[in-house]
């Protein structure tokens, strides 16, 4: 399918056809009875105003949580994971669970200190007739909206009138969406999606598979549109927007997703800002921070032959490492360069007796490391230890793979506190000599080691947590794929850090290295490959080899600049991580950064701003995360609403993430003071009770 208008097919299905997301088929009723005259357009999120039935004498309380109704497809489970991600508290009710809680008045709603309370903000639902229509549990929920204005988000429905589109025959469209263009409607700008750009192309990453189907309709009276696309013919027709009647408001999305769809990522945000009316706990930020390894240090060369890494002891004939990579003063110079043109900073990890040795080595000078020093000031540095050793348990190299040695007694043998702690505070003293600015209380240890190494070694260097407090040390960075969760070293403060690796391997220096190693590891055996990815099962194959002279800047730049943007998308603060072969030689790094910094910008608006953060502040973030998930499902947290008072009380020590709409004031101990930090079109932060108060209180701007 090509990016241009959606060719209307002689005859459009009435009823929801299946897609490859996994998401449920549409239901197949007829259009909904009993609607009334249709409502002006809904307010914008910032207003959150209730409905004329809420503004009652005594104003309704509003729990800050919401209801999900789950019949096991693609699309709620999409919307449930943006509300667990970003720290919404929800309530999930299975309708295939036969013993499941009868959504009722009772179930609803009751009263609070003689004032009417509503559970739940807002209401999520596979489609607009999940309980079928007419039923008990449809009549309740619809009164329940009504009485309390709570808003609903019908997660995959198709277009017919019961959900205020006309049918897709009637100068709509359906069919598989994948690489089609669809654009943010001025209303959309100007409400829930207001952060993004405008154009929101659906992903193809697969042009075999029909990766997601859709039902674009005209809107009728009482409908607004947030998504649309052209319709051959002339005009546009509706994939997302909100329909208002019968006192009600319902976000309508017409088409098929889940939650690891650029295009769902890109609209996550908007639906929970929609459903929440603005003002919801939790908060989420897009997160890209870059660690580039092994700064000063030569990285061994991959070798095409032998299919391995010469100097690696696995590595069978390989020998010593020869032609290692290492940066040269001009690609430090084209580094400077490309992040002033970029406007991103990348993460320096620094190995400082590493860059002291290749000195010696070569005549007593080092372009590279005058190059990177005067020039200190432009990144951000991490000690990566002095000289990179392995700080686990002691290695036993005669064997392959490697294990770890051990004394006559059979006792584990490990790297000794004394020299763990060195290599820490010799690299701190290194940059402190040459006036590199280093924060103590962040580390990158060589490998990761130290920390627990499967299958070899299953726990940590019982020394490791003794050294780090020894150097001051608060966040160690771990490795993302061997060990996701943050999680405490030893029994005192220090915490890790989880890194994302990034599919740009260290051993490589050119496109055609990169290319061959690539194809080593994902082709079968019969292809030429190692077939790794046939024998294991969280791997799949190439289906050819790619061709080594244009198979990374065709197949492996998109696919890798891909994943890191779903991260960015997915409120994922954990660095990314290469090495500084990366930025040497052919300069393998900067063709994915650039796309990644390239596809995010045409996605989004300039009020959503990738956020670079520090090591440190990823694991605070971390921290703050889980000390709050653990709070809300021990149900230790109570918020509301009451009018446009919002008051949030958590356990002594928690600090609650909030997003309210810009305007919104947090309550001093005399006055007030504008809260939190703008971001997307709204306020948000984490944040605590102020002096002598138990409870965080907010007051929300008047329409």
């Amino acid at each position: 399918m090509d990016s241009g208008r959606i060719r209307t097919p002689r005859t459009a299905p009435r009823t929801a056809a299946g897609a490859r997301t996994g998401a449920r088929t549409g239901p197949r009723t007829g259009p909904r009875t009993g609607r009334i005259a249709a409502l002006a357009a809904a307010a914008l999120l910032a207003t959150v105003v209730p409905s004329a039935q809420a503004v009652a004498a005594t104003a309704p309380r509003v729990d800050l949580a919401v209801l999900v109704v789950d019949d096991g497809g693609s699309a709620v489970g999409a919307i449930t994971a943006e509300l667990q991600g970003s720290g919404v508290p929800y309530r999930r009710i299975d309708l295939n669970d036969p013993n499941r809680p009868v959504l009722d008045t009772a179930f609803l709603s009751d009263t609070v200190d003689g004032r009417p309370r509503a559970k739940y903000q807002g209401v999520v639902l596979p489609h607009e007739s999940a309980f079928g229509p007419d039923s008990a549990e449809a009549t309740a929920l619809q009164a329940y909206e009504r009485t309390f204005g709570i808003p609903q988000v019908d997660a995959y429905t198709w277009a017919h009138p019961g959900v205020g589109l006309d049918y897709t025959d009637q100068g709509g469209w359906s069919g598989v969406l994948d690489g089609h263009r669809a654009d943010v409607t001025t209303a959309g700008q100007a409400g829930p999606f207001r952060y993004l750009a405008g154009a929101l192309t659906f992903e193809d990453n697969d042009p075999s598979i029909s990766e997601s189907y859709g039902y674009a309709g005209r809107p009728r009276a009482g409908y607004t549109s947030y998504l649309d696309v052209p319709v051959d013919g002339g005009g546009r027709a509706s994939l997302v927007g909100e329909y208002a009647a019968d006192g009600r408001r319902e976000l309508v999305v017409t088409f098929a997703y889940n939650q690891y769809q650029r295009q769902f990522r890109a609209l996550a945000r908007g639906i929970v800002d929609w459903l929440t009316q603005g003002v919801h706990l939790g908060q989420s930020r897009n997160y890209l921070s870059v660690h580039v390894d092994d700064v000063f240090a030569p990285d061994a060369r991959w070798d095409p032959a032998l299919n391995c890494t010469p100097g690696d002891f696995d590595c069978v004939g390989g020998g010593d490492a020869v032609d290692p990579i290492r940066m040269t003063a001009a690609d430090a110079e084209y580094a400077a360069a490309w992040q002033k043109a970029s406007g991103f900073t990348l993460d320096m990890v620094y190995n400082g007796g590493q860059g002291e040795q290749w000195k010696t080595e070569h005549g007593g000078a080092d372009a590279l490391t005058d190059r990177l020093v005067a020039d200190r000031a432009q990144y951000r540095w991490i000690n990566h230890t002095y000289t990179h050793p392995f700080l686990g348990c002691v290695q036993d190299n005669a064997v392959v793979p490697w294990q770890c040695a051990k004394d006559t007694a059979g006792n584990t043998l490990w790297v000794s506190r004394s020299e763990i702690s060195g290599q820490i505070r010799d690299n701190y003293n290194w940059a402190a000599g040459k006036g590199i600015s280093v924060d103590r209380s962040e580390l990158v240890t060589g490998e990761h080691s130290g920390l627990k190494t499967l299958p070899q070694q299953p726990v940590d260097n019982p020394n490791l947590a003794g050294a780090l407090a020894d150097n001051g040390v608060k966040w160690t960075a771990s490795d993302n794929s061997r060990e996701p969760q943050q999680r405490a070293v030893g029994t005192g403060t220090v915490k890790t850090v989880p890194r994302h690796p990034m599919n740009v391997y260290y051993n490589v220096g050119t496109a055609a290295e990169m290319t061959d190693e690539y194809n080593w590891i994902y082709t079968s055996r019969a292809d030429g490959g190692s077939g790794i990815c046939e024998s294991n099962p969280t791997s799949t194959c190439l289906p050819a080899p790619l061709p080594t002279a244009t198979g990374y800047a065709d197949h492996i730049v998109p696919q890798e600049a891909r994943t890191a943007l779903s991260h960015v998308l997915g409120n994922d603060p954990r660095p990314h991580y290469v090495h500084q072969s990366n930025l040497a030689e052919e300069r393998l790094l900067y063709p994915v950064l650039d796309r990644v910094l390239a596809d995010y910008r045409a996605l989004f608006a300039a009020n959503a701003p990738l956020v670079n953060p520090a090591q440190k502040d990823v694991g605070t973030e971390l921290s703050r995360r889980a000390a709050w998930d653990q709070a809300v499902a021990a149900g230790k947290v109570t918020a509301y609403r009451i009018g446009t008072t919002v008051t949030v009380k958590a356990p002594s020590g928690v600090t609650v993430p909030v997003t309210a709409p810009e305007g919104t004031r947090k309550k001093l101990l005399l006055g007030s003071t504008a809260f939190g930090t703008a971001y997307a079109g709204t306020r948000s932060a984490w944040t605590t009770p102020e002096l002598l108060q138990t409870a965080v209180t907010l007051t929300l701007p008047t329409a």
